[in-house]
């Protein structure tokens, strides 16, 4: 029986998935719900291990040229492609992708059904081949492909779904799927003893013959006949690839047996070759010369062998490690110790720069070792030395490299070395480092030697190319079960984020407008009313504390954009604006349900100012006071007071109410995120976004509550010194010619205003071409001081702009405003010819310090 045919019992590990899958599924057959998240993960596992099968059994075709394998590499590989597509639509695509999600009722529908179909059929041909000795892939591959389309076409006009008929059966359209994986489970059965894989194939089909049956009854794409069918498949599919690994071990271990039983040959030579010697030894004097030359033979088969044990020594060594460098280091010191050789390294070879680095140094030469590895390995240049024969995969024999001009032979020649000599470490033709031994003495390396180092090098690449394997395989097991453990706790936190990067440039850019003719108005108009401009200073604030918002609401799913420097604050007045802004709220209550909250204020005169950013702090303590009306559902009092601390250089703003106050429990848990005592009413978020705000500000929070007896939260801020308020002082720039560059028109009116009321000379354009145009004419005359262009423009965008003024004139400032927030750039120091991001809705303090900072660069 030959190893092709040698079949191979069930894995203990595919029974355990057996067990596991018929659990779940009767766990499942229980239970009525939708399991639309576990439809998802299915899916995309079911479409992974066909995709792993395919790989690996196309892989495990080309080794042992076996077409049969080859044939289901090919139906796997297309069942890949439908069961990926049908995961693919099912996502919410962005941009470019757009087009993928909106075929979603047509593809996601007509794929599932015909995989169904396409892999029963596709392994029942190429067991039909299998049977009747037919060859070659070609034919095979263009009738499975043009099946696919087939059935493809055909679904498409086929409802998925129908009123319960003949035997209850809910989706007739898949009746023939179980009847052919029966069909073809029997056949792979009765050609068991014509190919390994058919027993394998054969327990898959039952498996999936019974999944497809579950799906006959499926009334929805996620209720549990469905994700039965989903257990089904994946558990023969793992039935499948651990069967084609246990048979890769089985192989294994044959060869290590084949190779014991060679050593045990080779001994048993030894013992008649020491034998023959001995009787010729003891022959007539006129045998003398054979017999030297007997001995001579004897003793280069003794040397031979010795090499052969060692070899399978090193080999034994290299196969008991999972990380290169010590597979690297065990070979280097062996081949050092037991060859012997004076000194030996390896290195990797880099195609695309044509250069060997040194990655593993032998101990005997530890000088040389240290200059060649330490403290930065030694890359040297392949044709410039001479090493070009051994990266194309032949052997490299130098008989004395003194008289050679290189670097590298230079410092082995310094060293004392003389003969050197490479072998290439290979897998698949694929040359990708050199095994390198030098003696000390000239033309030291017999034809023997650089054939052991030639053998010792393809095990070393076996090895290498194993461990590359299973670090790829185990990565991806990682990944996996750390998406499955995460999935459901982000799930929440990626629909905000989800929701937040499609609106939020829109609405920076809608705010825009609001925010710069408010900012004008304020500064501009004097003959506002008080009233007025109270108004214009809480649409002001409100337009700002909107835009905070939208970053933070990308902070759920992507890292915090970097904060401008604090800005001086007085608490008081933060605490006054916070009663205003929350005066709807808890006014509203006593008209609402007949419960009056009375606010009192006790704000301390003379206060410290603090450094900070005025929306975040303000709205920290919006929650803090919501927080309070909602825990006095039948009214009550809530105060808000500040005061310097007892301790200097700190003051303290408190929110207190005589609401119900909290347990112990929940004073430990509130600061959590998504711990909330509210119900369905709270998310859990507030008070840890007022944790992150106290955080971000160098502040403490304290909180003091017992059940019944109100809850006082204070948060306590470092006061700011006289010289961070002073720092934080805004200078004004003095008038420039500034190059505005933006596709919106009210955004681009807006700011054009706004900065010419500063006395600057502007110059607008509407979209990124006109702006480079606009630039090239004004440097025959009168060139720009500086521009400021939009990031997200048609055509021509706020990079290409930037790439072109710098190109034209490097010195001139670029500031680069932003819908998306800083966050999606890497910082200034990242991004190409931009010298500062500002993001949008832009603050008219924001864009003067900017031009003011660029005057004062400009100056020194």
């Amino acid at each position: 029986m030959t190893a092709l045919t040698r079949a191979s019992g069930l894995p203990r590990a595919a029974a355990v998935v057996l067990l596991l899958a018929a659990a779940g599924a009767l766990v499942l057959a229980m239970t009525t719900a939708n399991y639309a998240e576990l439809h998802t993960i299915l899916d995309a596992g079911v479409a992974v291990l066909s995709g792993v099968l395919a790989l690996l059994l196309w892989d495990m075709g080309a080794r042992t040229k076996s077409a049969f394998v080859k044939w289901l590499s090919v139906g796997l590989g297309l069942t890949f492609a439908l069961d990926m597509t049908h995961v693919l639509v099912s996502i919410d695509w962005g941009g470019v992708l757009t087009p993928l999600a909106n075929a979603r009722s047509v593809l996601r529908p007509a794929t599932w059904s015909p995989s169904a179909y396409l892999l029963p059929i596709a392994v029942g041909g190429a067991l039909w081949r299998l049977s009747r000795d037919r060859g070659g892939i070609g034919g095979f591959a263009a009738a499975t492909v043009a099946l696919a389309g087939l059935l493809f076409l055909l679904f498409q006009q086929v409802s998925p779904y129908s009123p319960p008929g003949f035997l209850g059966m809910t989706r007739p359209a898949l009746f023939g799927a179980p009847l052919l994986w029966l069909v073809v489970g029997m056949w792979a059965w009765r050609l068991r003893n014509r190919h390994r894989l058919t027993l394998p194939i054969a327990a898959a089909s039952g498996v999936l013959f019974l999944g497809h049956l579950a799906m006959l009854y499926s009334q929805a794409p996620s209720d549990s006949q469905s994700m039965i069918a989903h257990v089904g498949k994946i558990a023969a599919y793992l039935v499948l690839l651990l069967w084609v690994m246990k048979m890769a071990s089985e192989d294994m271990r044959d060869r290590i047996g084949a190779e014991t039983a060679l050593a045990a040959l080779n001994a048993d030579l030894d013992r008649q070759v020491a034998q023959r010697t001995s009787e010729l030894l003891s022959a007539h004097e006129h045998l003398d010369r054979e017999s030297s030359e007997r001995r001579r033979a004897d003793a280069k088969a003794l040397e031979q062998v010795a090499r052969l044990s060692l070899l399978h020594q090193i080999t034994r060594a290299i196969g008991d490690r999972q990380d290169l460098d010590s597979i690297y280091q065990v070979a280097v010191r062996s081949v050092e110790e037991q060859l012997p050789v004076d000194f030996a390294c390896l290195c990797t070879y880099d195609a695309a720069a044509r250069t060997l680095t040194v990655a593993a140094v032998g101990a005997k030469s530890r000088e040389l070792g240290l200059s060649l590895a330490a403290p930065d390995p030694m890359v040297f240049d392949v044709d410039a030395n001479h090493f070009t024969e051994c990266v194309q995969g032949a052997v490299l024999y130098e008989p004395d490299i003194s008289a050679i001009e290189a670097s590298f032979q230079a410092q082995l020649a310094l060293a004392g070395l003389r003969s050197l000599a490479a072998a290439p470490l290979q897998m698949e033709s694929k040359v990708f480092g050199c095994f390198i031994a030098a003696r000390l003495a000239p033309d030291a390396f017999a034809s023997a030697d650089c054939e052991f180092l030639r053998q010792l090098s393809e095990h070393v690449a076996l090895a290498a190319h194993q461990v590359e394997l299973y670090d790829a395989l185990q990565a991806a097991y990682d990944d996996l079960r750390q998406t499955q453990q995460s999935v459901m706790q982000q799930e929440r936190l990626r629909a905000l984020g989800q929701m937040a990067s499609g609106i939020a440039h829109d609405i920076n850019n809608a705010l825009s407008p609001v925010a710069l003719y408010t900012e004008a108005m304020l500064e501009t108009e004097k003959g506002l009313s008080p009233a007025g401009r109270n108004q214009l200073e809480v649409i002001r604030r409100a337009v700002e504390d909107v835009g905070h918002t939208i970053g933070r609401m990308r902070e759920f799913y992507r890292q915090r954009e970097p904060q401008l420097p604090g800005a001086p604050l007085q608490l008081n007045e933060l605490a006054r604006q916070v009663v205003d802004l929350t005066r709807p709220r808890w006014a509203d209550m006593s008209m609402q349900r007949g419960a009056v909250v009375t606010v009192e204020t006790d704000l301390a005169q003379d206060m410290p100012l603090v450094l900070g950013a005025e929306s975040e702090i303000r709205e920290a303590l919006t929650n803090l006071v919501f927080n309070a009306i909602d825990a006095m559902p039948e009214g009550g009092t809530l105060s808000l007071r500040t005061a310097p601390t007892d301790e200097p250089g700190w003051v303290r703003i408190d929110v207190a109410d005589s609401g119900v106050g909290m347990d112990a429990e929940a004073r430990r848990r509130c600061m959590e995120p998504f711990f909330t005592t509210k119900g369905e009413r709270g998310t859990g978020l507030g008070l840890a976004m007022v944790y992150g705000v106290a955080q971000r500000h160098g502040a403490e929070v304290d909180v003091q509550s017992a059940p019944g007896q109100g809850t006082t939260f204070s948060l306590i801020f470092p006061a700011a010194t006289r010289s961070a308020a002073k720092g934080a002082e805004l200078e004004a720039p003095s008038p420039m010619r500034l190059l505005l560059v933006d596709d919106d028109p009210v955004l681009l009116k807006a700011l054009s205003d706004a900065l010419g009321n500063d006395g600057h000379l502007i110059t607008p354009a509407n979209d990124g071409q006109a702006g480079i145009d606009a630039f090239v004419a004004g440097q025959d005359g009168f060139p720009f001081d500086a521009v400021i262009t939009d990031l997200g423009m048609p055509y021509i965008n706020g990079r290409q702009v930037a790439a072109a003024i710098k190109s034209t004139s490097p010195e001139t400032p670029v500031i680069l405003l932003t819908g998306w927030g800083q966050g999606m750039l890497s910082g200034v120091e990242g991004i190409p010819n931009i010298d500062m991001v500002l993001s949008k809705p832009p603050k008219l303090r924001d864009v003067r310090a900017a031009l003011a900072r660029h005057q004062r660069r400009a100056a020194e």
